[in-house]
């Protein structure tokens, strides 16, 4: 069995909510008490139109702890660094304003990036080398999160992790998802002990059930876990509790019909979810 208490819901689920709705129907209607919140939410920035103190006191109020931010995105661009210090350095004030203590960090995703292998890597390690100081002296962990999409600049968590040694800070770990899993090129053999027990800071989960070719599949058809859910999340999160993942896990579904459920229906289906995946 999986603990309860290692249960956390990205925002993504239920974008239509407000932030303090959001805690409230985590806590009241989940009875769980960690979430993950975004920056990519059109029109309300990552407090909504709240101050990050307000915000920080809402999650207080709802017994709410806030996992991380969600994300910086292309973070492993050169010829971004510059912009990409300041991002940080932002987000970051933003981060100890709510208590959160991991920003995520996703890699440039474009079909229009045409840097060679080496050099996506050689990036990926100057970006993790040039931010490391920063989230060193401000306490908090970086979240590399690979994306399996055949356009992605750093789909492997095999590399991520490589990157994260050779950048020589502590300060980084890699984002476990099941569904970039799936897509990407890792096999099960490359998700050793080592790697679930002191490389991993994060488990995003999804579904799948639509029979949309693998290499086609995008976002939008990531629901939440079931018996029908093609990718085997269920077992892919058991496997990396069995190699001696401690971490919490995160629900991630982006699909448009998961986010037009009714408070009630999501509720329930969550909740069906939360049962399935941590009776392994």
């Amino acid at each position: 069995m999986i603990e309860r208490t290692r249960f956390a819901v990205n925002r993504i689920t239920c974008p239509s909510l407000s932030l303090e709705d959001f805690f409230r129907f985590v806590t009241q209607e989940l009875g769980l008490t960690k979430v993950e919140i975004r920056n990519d939410l059109p029109g309300v920035g990552v407090t909504d139109r709240m101050t990050p103190a307000e915000a920080a006191e809402a999650a207080r109020r709802h017994g709410i702890r806030i996992l991380s931010i969600n994300g910086m995105q292309k973070f492993n661009l050169k010829a971004l660094q510059d912009a990409k210090l300041e991002e940080l350095e932002k987000t970051l004030d933003v981060a100890a304003a709510l208590h959160c203590t991991a920003l995520v960090m996703c890699p440039n995703n474009d079909t229009a990036d045409h840097r060679d292998a080496r050099s996506r890597v050689e990036e990926t390690v100057s970006a993790l080398a040039a931010f490391g100081p920063i989230f060193m002296r401000r306490g908090v962990q970086g979240w590399v999160e690979p994306l399996g999409f055949p356009e992605s600049s750093l789909s492997s968590i095999v590399v991520a992790g490589e990157a994260v040694k050779r950048s020589a800070f502590g300060c980084y770990r890699v984002v476990y998802d099941t569904f970039h899993h799936y897509l990407g090129p890792d096999t099960e053999r490359d998700v050793d002990a080592e790697f679930a027990s002191r490389v991993a800071g994060l488990i995003h989960v999804s579904g799948v059930e639509s029979d949309t070719p693998r290499n086609a599949l995008k976002d939008g058809h990531r629901v939440l876990v079931s018996a029908s859910d093609r990718m085997k999340s269920r077992e892919q999160v058991a496997r990396m509790v069995s190699l001696g993942y401690k971490g919490d896990i995160s629900f991630e579904p982006f699909s448009s019909d998961v986010q037009a459920m009714s408070t009630k229906a999501l509720s329930a289906a969550l909740n069906k979810s939360i049962e399935y995946l941590a009776a392994v």
